[in-house]
């Protein structure tokens, strides 16, 4: 089963759903700022990236969002981007237990 983290409005995730689709994959939707993942879902998801946190930050919403402060630990972040879905890099593919940031949609291609 594929899974799209999926923001309708962000070209990128769109680009990567379209990519899915060109592959003929109907992977599960989670529009993530309607239905954010929980804190185990994303420590989950960051584990099959590969990434801390920080990586998965969308920088100028984090530092909107007041999250750019270094003195913030890995709890503390994951804590937050639960709580204001929007800071969370999109999209994220998971595909038979790996995931990939779709930055560019292309790369999504190693784990499918």
């Amino acid at each position: 089963m594929t899974t799209i983290y999926h923001n309708p409005r962000c070209s990128k995730s769109r680009q990567t759903l379209a990519l899915l689709d060109e592959r003929g994959i109907e992977p599960d939707i989670i529009e993530y700022l309607v239905t954010p993942p929980s804190i185990e879902e994303l420590t989950n998801i960051l584990a099959m990236l590969g990434l801390g946190p920080r990586n998965l930050l969308r920088k100028k919403d984090a530092k909107e969002a007041g999250l750019d402060d270094p003195g913030l630990d890995d709890a503390a972040l994951i804590k937050a981007m639960v709580a204001n879905p929007i800071v969370i890099e999109r999209p994220i593919v998971i595909n038979n237990g790996k995931a990939a940031l779709g930055r560019p949609p292309e790369s999504i291609a190693e784990i499918l």
